[in-house]
Order: structure tokens, then C-alpha cells, then sequence
């Protein structure tokens, strides 16, 4: 049975990401172990709290080359809501360069009349990739939830797997390219919707397994 890495650096519940992957059929092992991320079939990266000492706890355990290789070696890989936005250049939340896997900046939604920041709740994904992987046997627009000040802004828009409306600002909530997958919001919390989501996950790291 294939192994995912789910990194344990201080910054999330990994049991709920961990319990969401199980229920789709994956093996997990948290670890915070570099050795560990290095060997195993895939890599998930959730995160929930501030980027400064996200990037800060994953450099501290030695962790960043070994995700960064993860990625290069062509494992599958999925960030989960802070670990979508430690991928990027940096984040206007502080001033600790990110891990600069995806070009672009992480920015703080604008303030505007009618809206709430925290971005919080369910609210309906549009597909700008509607044939990734991660969105198979989905409908339409499926309502997931996220809780987010900040949103990534990549450099390149042809990464971007899904958008996201909040008032006026349309934002991204997932990216995707080959084997690096990341969402905005949170899959385990996402009731159906949510749990295919990371079922596709695991169905796509069983298929690298066996090729």
C-alpha cells in the first residue's frame, strides 16, 4: 500500500487531513522527518495559522529541500490551505521568503463593503482546469470551505485549477501543475465534495505507484 507523507511542522490538525486521506483509502505517517518525506510514495502539506512561522518550523526541522525534491522527483504532492501558500515567493502576512516553488506572492484580500475577512464559510469552486485530476467525478461547482485572509497570486495564470469568489474579488483556490497540487481550502472539512477531492488524491498516487 502506498505511503503519504502528511509533514508535521506545528501549524495545523494533521489528524483531520490525516482521517480524510485514510477514509479515501490512503496509508498516512505523520512525520516531521526528513529521511521519512524522501522515502515516501507521496506528499501531503497541510497548514493552518501565519506564514512567518510556518516557513520558519518547516526550515528549522531541515524540511524544505527535502519537499522541494519531493516535488522535482515527480511524486505526487498536495498542499492544503497554509501549505498552498508557503509554496510561493513570500506573503504580504510577513517577511519570511517562501519556499519559492511557484512564482508568484501570497496577498491579503482587499476590504470592501459587504465582505468578511476572514474569508470563512462554504462558497463554490469555478474550475479553470476542468479536467485536472483533482476534480474528477465532481459537480458543477462544488461548494467546499475555506477560512483565509490571504490568497495566492501566481505569476503564471495557467496554473491556477480553480477559482474562488469573495465580494468583488475573484481569487485563486487551487493550483495545479503535473504532480504539484495545492487547495485554498480545506478538503477534510468539506463533507463529499471534500472527501472526493482527496479520494482523486489518492487515486493518482496509486497510480505513480504502479507505474
Amino acid at each position: 500500500m502506498p505511503i503519504i507523507a502528511v509533514v508535521d511542522y506545528d501549524m495545523g490538525n494533521l489528524h483531520s487531513a490525516c482521517k480524510g486521506l485514510e477514509k479515501a483509502g490512503a496509508t498516512t505517517k505523520i512525520t516531521d522527518s526528513p529521511a521519512d518525506v524522501e522515502q515516501a510514495d507521496a506528499v501531503v502539506l497541510p497548514g493552518v495559522g501565519a506564514f512567518d512561522p510556518a516557513v520558519q518550523h518547516l526550515r528549522s526541522r531541515g524540511l524544505e529541500e527535502p519537499i522541494k525534491k519531493a516535488i522535482a522527483s515527480g511524486k505526487p504532492f498536495l498542499g492544503i490551505c497554509l501549505g498552498l501558500q508557503i509554496l510561493f515567493d513570500g506573503s504580504e502576512e510577513g517577511t519570511e521568503p517562501g519556499l519559492g516553488i511557484v512564482p508568484g506572492m501570497v496577498r491579503r484580500f482587499r476590504w470592501e463593503p459587504g465582505i468578511t475577512i476572514p474569508h470563512m464559510g462554504w462558497n463554490e469552486l469555478e474550475f479553470n482546469q476542468p479536467n485536472s485530476p483533482l476534480w474528477q467525478h465532481l459537480s458543477g461547482n462544488p461548494r467546499v470551505y475555506f477560512v483565509h485572509s490571504y490568497y495566492v497570486d501566481p505569476v503564471d495564470p495557467k496554473i491556477r485549477a480553480a477559482t474562488v469568489t469573495h465580494g468583488s474579488q475573484t481569487v485563486t483556490a487551487a493550483i495545479a501543475r503535473d504532480n504539484l497540487m495545492a487547495v485554498q481550502f480545506h478538503p477534510e472539512k468539506s463533507s463529499t465534495a471534500g472527501l472526493q477531492i482527496l479520494s482523486n488524491f489518492v487515486a493518482q498516487v496509486k497510480t505513480a505507484v504502479l507505474v
